[in-house]
């Protein structure tokens, strides 16, 4: 009886329209360069980003924007998607950011969280933790970890978002 009505809330809650979708907080990060930017100020004219949080501590965060990096240019060719890399090092360690996203060759537009409030702000406990923000700036979809052929999964989402289709996990 129970597991039927959750069945029925969870079947009311996927009829609804997508009208609840999550923009991205107000608070501020650093480029490399020291700019200061709003986080709700991120855009891509309209065509979808990936929001990566990651650590120069964190192993899958490495291999998963490393193995991205090979297929970028691709995928920014086909999609017009854009990757912006959220370091979460704090303060001590932030200055190395620069010097390791250089030497690995990363394409993509990297910000310092080294206060963390973005992080809090998106409610990420775990990396590395991958957003994808639609071309209205609306959160979605997310995920968790990385293993060998996640980005495969990351890449289907955004051609989906471009076509139109339902993001649904089945």
């Amino acid at each position: 009886m129970l597991l039927s009505f959750i069945l029925l809330i969870a079947a009311a809650q996927a009829q609804e329209p997508e009208k609840s979708l999550s923009k991205l907080p107000s608070v501020t990060v650093k480029s490399l360069d020291g700019k200061v930017i709003n986080t709700a100020e991120l855009t891509n004219n309209g065509k979808p980003m990936i929001i990566s949080f990651w650590a120069l501590w964190c192993k899958p965060c490495i291999n998963e924007l490393t193995t991205i990096a090979d297929v970028y240019d691709e995928w920014v060719e086909e999609t017009g998607v854009k990757l912006i890399a959220v370091s979460i090092d704090d303060s001590r360690s932030s200055s190395k950011v620069g010097p390791t996203v250089n030497g690995k060759g990363w394409e993509y537009e990297v910000l310092l969280d080294a206060n963390g409030d973005f992080k809090r702000a998106m409610n990420v406990n775990m990396i590395p933790h991958t957003f994808l923000i639609n071309g209205k700036g609306e959160i979605v979809w997310q995920h968790t970890s990385f293993s060998e052929g996640s980005e495969l999964q990351l890449i289907d989402m955004v051609r989906k978002l471009n076509a139109g289709e339902s993001l649904e996990q089945h």
